[in-house]
């Protein structure tokens, strides 16, 4: 059995091996996308010289009085050529006259008729409140860089480079299915040993929110020739990511190792030394030019959860070069129990208190425990050499 470690390094050995396709898109479509070029300024930004601030524009001197002769407002250049006695109103952002060098803020001035006055106590200096052509990012410059995740801001920043059109990465294609006789629809209710199906929707939700495509293939029994024909199906499809949840254990029913075999799938590993989510299963299957990661999640649904945020997810980051996990190091609130070598992700309420990280796990950490696990906001990541961590120590959290 494997560490923690190296199971997700092998994981992401092979996740690099896909073929990553790109796409041209509408940029308003392109929020939360990964840009799959370079993307570079095609004029100069600012494209001139501009007020930073609403005053009044002048060429620089010593004087704390001058004419106003105009007014430029944004979109509305004027032509004036300046003396040393004149002052021009200027809006942020408008285009500054050729030989002005200087904007006095309006707040910092009084104006009687045409008469400009600087105020008492008030000091200005050659330059300021002058945005100057290029300053923000100069013609043929990068702009923003292939990888980067779009967002309000970036987008913004294309615009202004004039890309109506971005090139990005085609979203990665997951497929999910549960096994186990114990599942039903969820629009039904339980009743003696059944159980509503929740796994699919909580992993069809975790790939969701890091803006792949998911395919839901339902669940079925643990019927062997059944899986198998599933499997069998999930194999031929155009899909990056095969994820089963359920049957990858040691127990009578559990065929998913055994036919992911007899279907041509090479297993990597097989189990992991890390609690909850042990009996990981993660596999290839090539054929032809078809290749798909092949996760074999366990049945019970907060380990099956707890193995999409440490493995698969920071796989597919790591592929697009985005953060792998986001953590932060917190100070334990109470003591954990933890006696045996494994790596712990224990489910806790990160929160931030006079400047510093704190962490609580006051839950019982069941591994079928769905409701503790939607009220935590992180793992606490306890390594294998770890031994009863107490209050006041400091751990790793990964934020869910």
């Amino acid at each position: 059995m494997i560490n923690y470690n190296e199971a997700l390094e092998i994981i992401k050995h092979e996740i690099e091996k896909l073929t990553l396709h790109t796409e041209d898109i509408d940029i308003l479509e392109s929020y939360n996308r990964i840009l799959a070029e370079d993307v570079v300024a095609d004029v100069d930004l600012p494209p001139f010289d501009n007020s930073a601030v609403d005053g009044y524009v002048i060429k620089y001197s010593d004087r704390k009085e001058w004419k106003i002769i105009g007014e430029i407002s944004a979109g509305n250049f004027s032509s004036f050529n300046l003396t040393e006695n004149d002052a021009v109103l200027i809006t942020t952002g408008s285009k500054l006259p050729s030989n002005a060098d200087t904007v006095i803020p309006i707040e910092d001035v009084e104006v009687n008729s045409d008469l400009l006055k600087l105020k008492e106590n008030v000091f200005f200096k050659k330059g300021m409140n002058i945005r100057t052509l290029g300053n923000d990012l100069k013609k043929n410059e990068i702009a923003v860089h292939r990888y980067t995740k779009n967002d309000a801001k970036t987008i913004a920043v294309l615009a202004s480079c004039g890309k109506e059109k971005v090139k990005v990465f085609s979203k990665l294609k997951a497929a999910i299915l549960a096994t186990g006789d114990e599942l039903i629809p969820i629009n039904e209710k339980p009743a003696g040993d059944k159980l509503r199906v929740s796994n699919i929707y909580s992993l069809y939700a975790a790939i969701k929110e890091i803006n792949h495509t998911v395919i839901n293939l339902g669940f079925t029994k643990d019927d062997k020739e059944i899986i198998t024909q599933k499997v069998k199906a999930a194999l031929e499809m155009d899909i990056d990511l095969f994820i089963t949840t359920g049957g990858v254990s040691v127990g009578k029913y559990d065929f998913l190792k055994d036919i992911f075999e007899e279907q041509g799938v090479k297993q990597k590993f097989w189990k992991v030394n890390i609690k909850p989510g042990k009996p990981i299963y993660f596999g290839v299957y090539e054929k032809d030019e078809k290749r798909i990661l092949v996760f074999g999640l366990p049945g019970n649904p907060v380990s099956s959860l707890v193995n999409f945020y440490v493995f698969i997810k920071p796989a597919i980051e790591f592929l697009f070069k985005q953060d792998e996990i986001k953590n932060i190091t917190a100070t334990l609130q109470n003591d954990l129990k933890k006696k045996d070598g494994k790596r712990h992700f224990s489910r806790g309420i990160l929160f931030e208190e006079k400047g510093e990280w704190k962490v609580t796990s006051e839950f019982s950490q069941s591994s079928g425990n769905l409701v503790e696990m939607s009220r935590a906001n992180c793992l606490i990541e306890i390594e294998e050499e770890r031994v009863n961590p107490k209050k006041g120590e400091r751990l790793k959290c990964i934020l869910i």
